[in-house]
């Protein structure tokens, strides 16, 4: 379907909606769920608005420069204010086209962080810690709240594994193409020779499913109860406040420790299980709206290698976009990686814009 095709199918749903709202303005319960989408469809129309606008602009300049009585200066203002009216409706198009991106049923939520060291030994645990703390970095820059879920931490400041709820406007539909392999190529500390180490870390970026969201049968878990291992002094021996929950339909297993109250823990597994078995229906979703198509942006799967951190050089690269910033210490520290997170944003929007069409 062509731009123009769907733009007057919108324009006609647009004028639909006032209609019904108006026959059904007693009726509180549809009227809410109507006026719901006309609200959603105001920003399309004030651009379509401008849209029009521009085209009948470019038409009557068009109209004016092809009068063989107007005088030469006139000619030529007017021949420059058709580019910047052609400029302003390519512009307008793109805007649309995003606007027309089916959204990704996750992007408005709250995100569910998951880190886990790679290979690479305790460099790996490290390498896993820095990128929690440069995820912690950039939420206080957005203004987001990082809330520690679990840290299974080693005594060298390495972590093998941990996770986090962030939460503020969009945060998922930021974060979203964060999850894949990250690489770091450094000499360790505890390395003599001074040679350069390659070490990974996975990154799994969730969004975070509230009840209403996922539906979970209690008959489909299978809840056990344990003592917690590590660190927790004599508390670790005494009470059994480990849980760990498995999901049987899908096979998913969540194993939550760091709180002293077993029914704490539960709620946190129960957090993180739900956010797993939402994000499996979305990925079910997006495969099923890109069909053949395959983003350069990726997959989002942990088993794909997606970013490299060279400390040597200084710099980091996106594999998938092709991005390479000389920027490395103003990326850990959180500032540096909106310049990352923007660039795959607009590639993807770009991307879908390339491919766009809309049901009928």
């Amino acid at each position: 379907m062509s731009l123009e095709t769907t733009i007057e199918k919108i324009l006609k749903r647009y004028e639909s909606l006032k209609e019904q709202m108006l026959e059904c303005a007693k009726d509180s319960e549809n009227f809410i769920k109507l006026s719901k989408e006309f609200s959603n469809l105001e920003d399309f129309i004030l651009l379509t608005d401008k849209h029009k606008k521009n085209n009948k602009e470019l038409t009557e300049l068009e109209e004016m420069i092809s009068d063989p009585s107007l005088e030469h200066d006139f000619k030529e203002l007017a021949t420059n204010e058709i580019k910047n009216v052609k400029a302003a409706i390519i512009q307008i198009e793109k805007e649309i086209k995003i606007m027309l991106i089916p959204k990704d049923i996750g992007d408005e939520k709250n995100a569910i962080l998951e880190i886990r060291a790679g290979t690479g030994g305790d460099e790996a645990g490290l390498f896993a810690a820095d990128l929690f703390r440069m995820y912690h970095k950039y939420s206080e820059y957005r203004g987001w709240k990082f809330e520690v879920i679990c840290s299974s931490e080693s005594g060298i400041g390495s972590i093998k594994e941990a996770s986090a709820c962030i939460s503020g406007k969009g945060v998922f539909s930021y974060l979203k193409f964060e999850s894949g392999v990250h690489r770091v190529q450094r000499i360790p500390v505890t390395e003599a020779s001074g040679r350069v180490h390659t070490s990974t870390a996975t990154v799994a970026v969730l969004p975070e499913a509230e009840e209403v969201d996922v539906r979970i049968d209690e008959a489909d878990l299978k809840i056990d109860v344990m003592r917690a291992s590590g660190a927790g002094g004599q508390h670790v021996n005494k009470t059994e406040s480990a849980v760990r929950i498995t999901h049987i339909p899908s096979g998913i297993v969540v194993v939550q420790q760091d709180e002293r109250s077993q029914h704490m823990n539960r709620l946190k597994a129960m957090k993180i299980l739900r956010s797993r078995l939402y994000d499996l229906e979305r990925q079910k979703l997006h495969a099923a709206r890109a069909d053949n198509r395959r983003s350069q942006v990726g997959t989002g799967d942990r088993s794909e290698r997606i970013r490299t951190y060279n400390y040597p050089q200084g710099r980091v690269s996106d594999h998938r976009i092709g991005l390479t910033l000389y920027k490395l210490p103003q990326i850990m520290e959180g500032v540096g990686l909106d310049e990352i997170i923007r660039a795959l944003i607009e590639f993807d929007q770009e991307e879908q814009i390339a491919n766009f069409q809309r049901d009928d």
